[in-house]
């Protein structure tokens, strides 16, 4: 059941959220596939492991931005006009 209080732009960011979620947790799932299949190849664990932490860094950046967004999202209106 659908909470009355929230308006529809809060659904829609609350869906828009799920989705960004999903695909940054797929794109981290495929990075540990990839990290896999280079240590089978012969790839060092300590190379990978430096690999690994190089391409999840803007996997991260993009979760705490998203996040950001959805904070201020979420404020009322008149506290987003004083943090800006």
């Amino acid at each position: 059941m659908k909470n009355k209080g929230q308006s529809a732009s809060q659904r829609a960011m609350s869906t828009t959220g799920y989705a960004y979620a999903f695909l940054l947790i797929l794109q981290t799932i495929l990075i540990g596939v990839n990290a896999e299949n280079r240590i089978q190849q012969g790839d060092s664990p300590i190379e990978v492991l430096i690999w690994m932490i190089n391409q999840c860094i803007p996997v991260l950046k993009e979760a705490s931005s998203l996040q950001e967004k959805q904070k201020k999202s979420l404020l009322p209106k008149h506290r987003r006009s004083e943090d800006q």
